[in-house]
């Protein structure tokens, strides 16, 4: 599995839109936008998982950077969660 990480997703974007913009480029595996979990709405990224790694690296390439609803994407290999710095909310 190759899972990339999505930011700047217009607040619109649906789970569904997300995986339709990323088959084009392979066989998605799974594509999730992330949502506040109070609110329920968008948090304006998402992540995309690709059942080959050479297709999550084709998409991540091609989509990198392009347009979608009026907003620059970014696309990059996600990182595992225990490779982010911990931040203190309060």
């Amino acid at each position: 599995m190759y899972k990339l990480f999505v930011g700047g997703l217009p607040f619109a974007t649906t789970d569904d839109e997300l995986k339709e913009l990323f088959s084009a480029h392979g066989t998605v595996a799974s594509a999730t936008v992330v949502r506040d979990r109070d609110s329920g709405r968008s948090k304006g990224f998402g992540f995309v998982e690709f059942e080959k790694d050479e297709e999550g690296k084709a998409a991540e390439k091609a989509l990198n950077g392009t347009e979608v609803g009026g907003r620059s994407i970014s696309v990059a290999e996600a990182r595992p969660k225990e490779d982010r710095p911990r931040t203190n909310s309060w």
